[in-house]
């Protein structure tokens, strides 16, 4: 389960920095083409889809990293019996929530079937809006890989909230060189 974790979270990671140099790249080239007095006509479209993109891809990374906003302070303060019920009660909410949003984005891309861009007319929009129910899927399987270490961190009284520092420290431990880096 870690294996598969650790080459998911490598290929999410590239695909995250690729799409993030796509459109850092599109944004200058659309700047120096204004500049210059010719804008570009589908620059908007293109960087609104790539962001779109960065942003479903990077949530199934931070929930393969569990880096999501959370209240593992107010889960520790639970006794083990009701911190198990809470840890399940929650999991299935996010894995409900995300199969419903693959569903309904599938939906939406059987509706858009032969729909293109404006600004790029051989672009299906079925192709752009495709991110949906996959981020939402890779959302639900990140979810589950990091389900297991999760849980025996929750379960071990260990919060996954605060951020690990140098040399595995956490602010309950300080590390052995007194904190520095």
């Amino acid at each position: 389960m870690r294996q598969a974790a650790k080459f998911l979270g490598e290929i999410l990671t590239w695909v995250v920095i690729g799409l993030m140099v796509v459109l850092t790249t599109v944004v200058i080239v659309a700047v120096i083409y204004r500049k210059a007095g010719a804008s570009l006509s589908w620059y908007d479209e293109v960087a609104s889809v790539l962001l779109a993109w960065i942003t479903y891809y990077g949530a199934a990374l931070a929930a393969l990293k569990r880096g999501h906003i959370g209240f593992d302070d107010v889960l520790l303060s639970l006794p083990i019996p009701a911190r198990k019920v809470a840890v399940i009660v929650a999991e299935f909410l996010v894995l409900f929530f995300f199969a419903l949003l693959a569903w309904a984005g599938y939906t939406v891309l059987t509706i858009l079937q032969g729909e293109t861009l404006v600004s790029l007319t051989w672009v299906p929009v079925s192709l752009t809006q495709s991110v949906i129910p996959i981020g939402a899927v890779l959302f639900i399987v990140c979810e589950l890989l990091s389900l297991p270490d999760y849980w025996r961190l929750v379960m071990s009284g260990h919060s996954t909230e605060h951020a690990v520092m140098a040399h595995d420290a956490t602010p309950e431990r300080p590390s052995s060189n007194g904190g520095q880096g």
